[in-house]
């Protein structure tokens, strides 16, 4: 992928979702801005009554995930965790809860609005103990070795450097830390233009890599362990999954396919 697209592409996604806070300060999801635009199965619906009922209302709008990391990671009294791409704060919020007074959430956004909007929902919910970073997920501002837990809502899928995010992954967990990500994972029949035929890059769509390929790639990262598991469908051959691993060995060299967007991953 040039540089060029890249850029073009990351733009287009902080502009969709610096929209989607807007709109979720406004008490609505508006014009297009979430994932939920394009395909179902996504958002609030994904989290429980209990859950829904532990947030402000602002975090639960802002909600543009395709799963529940939080129900997966199993997080623990003490630990440390980080949500890749934290938008409103509804993971992080949910994971300070788990882990404790004792623990430590962090989230990762490069939109302003959402940090803003994070920010704003923690203190609204009484969460201490948690900390909103301005960042790339492909370049985290955390040092080597110094979380448990990394967890992410439907946002890989949206990365221009896939293998930069899982690598790391890696870097930033200590050994035997472990991932719980919820993400848009394609069926491996299906190739670029095909899963762009399905919705647009910044729809959660177009960008998604298929099981194999997270596979191999979570591996060439340095993780074992690993698992995809589809739970529901969002699109023909394109499903919700949850993605599993544990960093036990140090980072192999086998580099993971790139995924070029097709001419046709627009915006909408």
């Amino acid at each position: 992928m040039s540089t060029e697209v890249s850029e073009t592409l990351r733009e287009q996604v902080r502009q969709r979702y610096a929209e989607a806070a807007r709109a979720a300060e406004g008490r609505a999801c508006g014009s297009g801005a979430c994932c939920a635009g394009e395909v179902g199965d996504f958002g609030d619906a994904l989290y429980t009554d209990t859950q829904r009922g532990e947030l402000p209302d602002a975090a639960v709008l802002a909600s543009l995930g395709c799963g529940n990391p939080t129900a997966v990671a199993e997080l623990r009294e003490g630990e440390t965790v980080l949500d890749l791409g934290s938008g409103g704060g509804i993971d992080v919020i949910l994971s300070a809860k788990r882990v404790g007074p004792t623990g430590v959430a962090y989230g990762l956004d490069m939109t302003d609005e959402m940090l803003a909007l994070a920010r704003k929902n923690a203190a609204e919910a009484g969460a201490t103990n948690v900390h909103f970073l301005k960042g790339v997920i492909e370049q985290v501002p955390l040092p080597a070795a110094s979380v448990d837990v990394v967890i992410s809502n439907c946002v890989i899928n949206l990365s221009v450097d896939k293998p930069a995010v899982l690598t790391e992954m890696a870097r930033v967990l200590k050994p035997g830390g472990r991932i719980g990500v919820s993400d848009v994972v394609a069926e491996d029949h299906l190739g670029a233009d095909e899963r762009a035929e399905r919705g647009s890059y910044v729809g959660c769509i177009a960008g998604a890599l298929s099981r194999s390929e997270y596979l191999a790639g979570l591996e060439a990262a340095g993780f074992e362990e690993v698992s995809v598991e589809f739970t529901h469908q969002v699109a023909d051959g394109m499903h919700g999954a949850i993605v599993k691993a544990t960093k036990t060995r140090a980072r192999a060299t086998k580099a993971l396919p790139v995924i070029q967007p097709a001419a046709s991953a627009g915006c909408c």
